[in-house]
């Protein structure tokens, strides 16, 4: 049975992974942690998402846990996410980062401190996202520069990073496979005389309303025709499903810096 150690458990994905993972046999919750002055410190876990007491008590230091588990699922903020990386490290246990935000210097200090322990980072825990990241490697390859690329990205009106890492990440990959520079090349507000749409360019846009859990709209538009791929998360519960199966997936590895793409098993296909 692996034990894993939810952070950020207070909040909206943290509850759904640990309401998922009471139905699942072969992983069980170990310890629940949050921030510092989070009202939820020092009370049952359960009681809060409506499980009912499950003995497992919020703690807001991660290392006090860090014992009790094989795993942690870190569900938090970009800044938090790198403390509670080097936690893993100096105990010893994988760690999955499903946080978004990161900038080019905190992805880097990732890339360098995941290789001392197994680590799955990906900015969408979705089967379907990652299958679209799939797809949009293929389609991009085979279209080339003949297409112009947008990309439009929608979510509830509480999330603070814009635009989403999904988004970001479908631009990386769709940029990469037409070897352009994505800090060169995408464009993420239109207004006023702006001029006709250069041919490099990437457009990346987004929305912020009310409940939206998560939608990503790519379209590669050419002369007399565009194609579109959508991706709408109707809950969090497929975000949820995702890092449990990371979790499970990677305790296991080699240390190394893994994502979706490796433990759905679809990298190279």
């Amino acid at each position: 049975m692996i034990k894993a150690i939810v952070t950020g458990a207070g909040g909206r994905m943290g509850g759904r992974i640990i309401s998922l993972m009471t139905a699942d046999k072969d992983i069980q919750l170990a310890g629940a942690v949050e921030r510092v002055g989070h009202e939820l410190v020092g009370k049952d876990i359960g009681e809060r998402i409506g499980l009912g007491k499950t003995g497992i008590i919020v703690t807001d230091n991660l290392a006090e846990c860090a014992k009790n588990g094989d795993v942690i699922i870190d569900f938090t903020h970009h800044e938090a996410s790198l403390n509670n990386l080097a936690v893993a490290v100096k105990h010893n246990l994988a760690i999955v980062i499903g946080s978004t935000g990161f900038t080019a210097g905190e992805m880097e200090t990732i890339k360098k401190t995941a290789l001392q322990t197994r680590c799955v980072v990906s900015p969408n825990m979705s089967v379907g996202v990652n299958v679209m990241f799939k797809v949009l490697d293929y389609v991009a390859g085979i279209l080339g520069n003949d297409y112009d690329v947008e990309i439009v990205e929608a979510h509830h009106n509480l999330k603070k990073d814009a635009p989403s890492g999904t988004a970001v990440k479908m631009a990386q990959i769709i940029s990469g496979k037409l070897a352009r520079d994505l800090e060169q090349v995408g464009v993420y507000a239109r207004k006023g005389m702006i001029g006709e749409r250069t041919r490099n360019e990437i457009g990346l846009q987004t929305v912020r309303a009310g409940d939206i859990v998560g939608e990503h709209m790519v379209m590669f538009g050419g002369m007399g025709e565009r194609l579109e791929f959508i991706h709408r998360a109707h809950s969090r519960d497929n975000f949820a499903r995702g890092a449990i199966l990371a979790a499970k997936w990677i305790v296991g590895k080699k240390n190394g810096l893994y994502d979706m793409q490796d433990v759905l098993g679809i990298r190279g296909q």
